[in-house]
């Protein structure tokens, strides 16, 4: 029986989960908190949802967000776009703050996801670095904040919609779709599968041993 020693999150009780059944879940045998849950293909679903993700990525930042029309006038800007003129403007930490939440973590999220993933299935187990790459892009989805631009986003269209007219452009029904797309690849990535295929350490290297019967090399 193949066993994977866990810690629980609430009482530390270190404890053996055995390999589970489908949609069978482990749980801790002093505080009952759940450990470990079977869910057959999880991971097969969140790599077609990072895939997914990923195209809806490139239109999110590729299409405007929005447009503004005023006076016979008509601008409109993309996501990092808008962030470059708040950088021009001299509201550079707010600028930051926008490419690294709205742009760069979220890549970063779904490409490590994606490699993680990708890697994981063709390579059992999975090499020490692929562990390095999960702890990785569980951070990158911490500072992955598309929704709070989003949110942001619509109390600044309230705002401005008696003074322009505005221009819902591809970009935010892209962003929507991207916000909704990571909270699936969350829903479904199973980490702690991957975490368990993977070999920390290499295999022992042998080195011959003489036998002093024999004597000479």
């Amino acid at each position: 029986m193949s066993l994977n020693r866990l810690a629980c999150p609430d009482c530390d009780l270190l404890q053996n989960v055995p390999r589970l059944p489908p949609r069978a879940r482990a749980r801790c045998r002093r505080c009952g908190r759940l450990l470990a849950i079977d869910r057959p293909r999880a991971n097969e679903r969140a790599l077609a949802l990072a895939i997914g993700a990923a195209i809806v990525f490139v239109l999110a930042n590729v299409f405007p967000l929005m447009g503004l029309s005023v006076a016979g006038r008509e601008v409109d800007t993309t996501i990092m776009g808008g962030a470059w003129i708040m950088w021009q403007e001299g509201q550079r930490m707010t600028a930051a703050l926008v490419a690294v939440c709205a742009v760069i973590a979220p890549a970063a999220y779904i490409g490590l996801t994606i490699v993680v993933l990708l890697v994981s299935r063709w390579r059992r187990p999975a090499p020490a670095w692929v562990g390095e790459l999960l702890l990785w892009s569980a951070t990158a989805r911490e500072w992955a904040m598309a929704e709070v631009m989003m949110l942001g986003i619509l109390v600044a269209l309230v705002k401005i919609a008696d003074l322009a007219t505005v221009i819902v452009g591809v970009g935010m029904f892209a962003t929507g779709a991207l916000i909704l797309l990571i909270t699936m690849i969350a829903v479904h990535f199973d980490p702690e599968g991957i975490w368990a295929r993977t070999q920390w350490v290499g295999p022992a290297e042998t080195t011959p041993v003489r036998d002093p019967r024999r004597g000479g090399s």
